[in-house]
């Protein structure tokens, strides 16, 4: 989640290792002022059915993961850069982290450093109203439209 969807841009990049083999990899902007939830990064894993490409017809499961940083997030600075657990989400990074909380509560998904991408659509409901809550699935339909017609 962005709060200015212009700084969010990514590419793919291919390029040759020290042994001369190409790989790809994304190369993404940092954003400097993510959108936070209890001061934490996140992002959302979606989960997305591709029944037709010409027409594109497509479904978005209803839920998803959203995978938290487990160090609370301070702006990016010579002391911090290299915290890894701080500025990047990945599970892998995270799972490792003495601060990664386990969810394994089945009832909550409110809690941990995984929770449901409906929890995160709730917590938008009760910060910003169901107005941005709709703007922002909305958007998220944009976007996913808008990379399978680029992929």
């Amino acid at each position: 989640m962005t709060r200015n969807p212009e700084l969010l841009t990514a590419e793919k990049v291919i390029i040759k290792n020290e042994f001369g083999k190409e790989e790809g990899m994304v190369v993404q902007r940092y954003m400097a002022k993510p959108f936070l939830i209890d001061g934490f990064k996140f992002d959302l894993r979606l989960y997305v059915l591709i029944v037709g490409i010409n027409p594109l017809r497509l479904y978005l499961y209803k839920d998803g993961l959203a995978r938290f940083a487990t160090v609370k997030y301070q702006t990016p600075n010579n002391k911090n850069l290299d915290n890894m657990c701080m500025h990047l989400t990945n599970y892998a990074i995270n799972k490792e982290s003495d601060d990664f909380i386990p969810n394994n509560d089945e009832e909550r998904d409110d809690i941990g450093s995984k929770r449901s991408f409906a929890f995160v659509l709730q917590y938008v409901t009760d910060h910003f109203g169901k107005e941005s809550r709709d703007l922002l699935v909305s958007q998220i339909k944009d976007i996913l439209i808008k990379t399978l017609c680029m992929a």
